[in-house]
């Protein structure tokens, strides 16, 4: 099952409040409904691809309408052949949209009457119907973070975005083929969202996710860090040991002062070892304090020493 898949049945199941169930319901009928005639009357078709989102249509007209409705389930054309669930609602579809807020004194409206998500729990579900019409979300293990619900005009577009950054979620508008894209970008966001329609579980799964894969990714760059430190330490190394080497062929050692002779001895002890460890040995051996930095002064200066000769 998709993470999208795993949001859609979870908010399906949320109980609403009558004022609730009426938002949710408004949306999922607006994305998904046409008008039909249905003896000399007004009917609706209710059309989705999404199984649970039908299930909560039925379930919604039921409890608050009372509607009787008749499924039918069809494959598509395409080659892979998914199912569509049709919905023929047995009422008067005039009737329903009044209800629902979509039809008004000029016709079908493009967006719900205001009194349909005028409280702050109703536009929580208006937007969970959305969601559970058109609705996605990438998987949290996925290194892009996205959320999207894809509706029909500029209108609505319109007012689900002026709905969601009522809670200050920042959602922006694409134009993608035939549809109007409002989506969401920022993972910290898509963690609002989710909060906000309901997916508590999925939200958890969410964050659980995106905390394990960005601590990994940290991990990953603090491993990727201390190695190119390392290989950075042995290039240098190596560097200071050939130029050491060169010195003592030219038998120029000595005419360098003590501590940069010290510090010729340890270096050739321990070829390999990094200036931090060389600074431990140095005090153990001649007991004096060096710093890592006056380390690194005096082997410069050596290599100066040997540039010039």
């Amino acid at each position: 099952m998709s993470f999208t898949s795993e949001i859609k049945q979870e908010i399906a199941y949320n109980e609403l409040k009558d004022c609730c169930a009426r938002a949710e319901l408004s949306a999922l009928i607006q994305l998904s409904s046409s008008l039909t005639i249905q003896n000399k009357k007004l009917g609706l078709l209710v059309r989705l691809e999404n199984p649970t989102a039908m299930k909560r249509v039925v379930y919604l007209l039921k409890k608050l309408y009372n509607c009787e409705t008749e499924l039918v389930v069809a494959k598509k054309t395409n080659l892979k052949k998914n199912k569509v669930y049709n919905l023929n609602i047995l009422e008067d579809g005039k009737d329903i949209l009044n209800k629902l807020g979509l039809y008004g004194n000029k016709g079908i409206l493009h967006h719900p009457s205001f009194n349909i998500v005028s409280r702050e729990c109703c536009g929580r579900a208006y937007l969970a119907g959305c969601f559970l019409a058109y609705g996605s979300c990438n998987s949290p293990s996925k290194s892009n973070y996205h959320l999207e619900l894809a509706l029909n005009d500029i209108e609505h577009a319109n007012f689900v975005v002026k709905l969601i950054n009522r809670y200050e979620l920042n959602a922006k508008i694409s134009k993608r083929r035939n549809k109007y894209i409002v989506y969401i970008k920022k993972a910290d966001i898509i963690s609002d969202f989710l909060r906000l329609i309901g997916a508590h579980e999925s939200l958890m799964n969410f964050e659980n996710s995106r905390i394990n894969r960005d601590f990994k990714n940290s991990l990953t760059r603090l491993d990727n860090c201390e190695i190119a430190n390392e290989i950075k330490s042995l290039s240098a190394a190596k560097r200071q040991v050939e130029i050491i080497e060169k010195l003592i062929k030219k038998d120029k050692i000595d005419n360098l002062d003590h501590k940069l002779k010290n510090v010729v001895d340890i270096r050739m002890k321990y070829q390999d070892y990094s200036l931090l460890e060389l600074c431990q040995i140095y005090e153990k051996e001649y007991g004096e304090s060096i710093s890592k930095s006056g380390m690194k002064h005096r082997l410069n200066k050596i290599e100066s020493y040997a540039q010039g000769i």
